[in-house]
């Protein structure tokens, strides 16, 4: 008897063997589809539906997709997420058209070419003292508006039973966003001449992080399977720090983070960080990591996915691994189906594998792609995996 997707998912990140691999797609940004692709798709399937964005933010890009699409798309989780202060949202709304759009906390992105958009804003790009973090002006993470429709939202998909949960506050990550207050380069250089700032800086912001997931973790109850968090911590040939700078000033603050939510919720922590980061899963492991998400084979050694799964398979589930640097966008229809083949026969038996693309699935990936990577999944995924 076929499971339910709750069902699926459930069993699969329990590293329980399903009927069949479960599909993530489009229940947080990392695990969706940029706008263009999207509608492409619905165009393709013959589907109407009003073109809507996750987190009610156009200038991300990312699709909130519809039911039907989903449907077709085989996605076994729905996606419960936060959203920006009122006060935030209204600002937004009401600027000049094409000027840069500022968040909460006061970075931004800039519109690089009509309707792209991309991190430009920076308000700590130039902070050195320890002083200029206590006088900045921080985002109120209290403001209710913030979660006041999360309890309704996720009660309803549990009470319907047939997905799973995921549960994706919008970006609190304390990496990451260091990264956008300050600029990439500024960050991590920082880190390494003057890392008693960094960490000042890490941690303010870490709390911050806490108060609102404390919030958006009540609003939840029981009524969540998965809580994404995660930052970006690696690049196409390794990391973008050392291990032991991460070691040092950047894996507490994710420890602590992590046994924060694992106090309050039954949930599985969801992971995502880009890039190879090899050198650190030792550490991901160690700090309570549950679900380990994209998977970017592209990347150095994270693209040997049978050692992967060997070393990691009993304590991480993978989330993610389907190319999308070559394969779904430049790939044939066969190439997509013999890449999800690949992965899934690598990293599903035994249970612990979710189907999903590497990250976001971009522009340049045709609708036929998209289709022929979840048609893959359903027709290779199911157990016991055939090798």
């Amino acid at each position: 008897m076929p499971m339910t997707s709750r069902e699926r998912v459930l069993a699969a990140i329990n590293h329980e063997e399903p009927d069949r691999v479960p599909i993530v797609i489009g229940a947080s940004n990392a695990t969706g589809m940029k706008i263009e692709p999207y509608r492409r798709l619905k165009a393709s399937l013959g589907i109407e539906a009003p073109d809507r964005y996750i987190y009610d933010w156009p200038e991300l890009g990312t699709a909130l997709p519809d039911e039907a699409t989903l449907e077709r798309l085989h996605s076994d989780v729905r996606g419960v997420h936060d959203r920006f202060p009122e006060a935030t949202e209204r600002r937004n709304r009401s600027r000049e058209p094409h000027s840069p759009f500022i968040d909460d906390w006061g970075s931004g992105q800039v519109e690089v070419e009509d309707g792209t958009w991309f991190p430009g804003v920076h308000p700590m790009k130039d902070a050195k003292t320890i002083e200029e973090i206590e006088r900045y002006s921080w985002p109120d993470m209290d403001d209710p508006y913030r979660v006041a429709h999360v309890r309704e939202a996720a009660a309803r998909l549990s009470a319907e039973g047939r997905y799973g949960i995921m549960a994706t506050p919008w970006l609190l990550f304390p990496f990451e966003r260091a990264i956008a207050m300050q600029g990439l380069e500024d960050c991590v250089v920082q880190m390494a001449l003057d890392p008693d700032f960094s960490a000042a800086l890490l941690r303010r912001i870490a709390d911050l992080c806490k108060t609102l997931m404390g919030h958006f973790l009540e609003a939840l109850g029981d009524d969540v399977d998965i809580i994404k968090i995660g930052d970006d911590l690696g690049s196409q040939h390794g990391l973008l720090i050392s291990p032991k700078m991460y070691r040092q000033i950047l894996k507490p603050i994710h420890a602590d983070y992590i046994a924060f939510i694992k106090e309050r919720t039954k949930a599985k922590v969801f992971f995502h960080t880009d890039g190879d980061v090899w050198g650190v899963m030792d550490d991901l492991v160690d700090i309570g990591v549950d679900i380990l998400n994209p998977i970017q084979t592209s990347a150095g050694r994270m693209s040997d996915v049978g050692e992967l799964k060997r070393r990691y398979g009993d304590r991480l589930a993978f989330c993610g691994a389907i190319d999308t640097q070559q394969v779904l966008p430049r790939g044939s229809v066969e190439d997509v189906r013999a890449e999800v083949r690949r992965m899934v026969e690598a990293l599903a038996p035994g249970g612990g594998y979710l189907v999903a693309a590497v990250h976001t699935i971009m522009n340049e990936v045709p609708p036929d792609n998209v289709l022929a990577m979840v048609d893959a999944a359903v027709e290779y995924g199911r157990y016991p995996i055939r090798t």
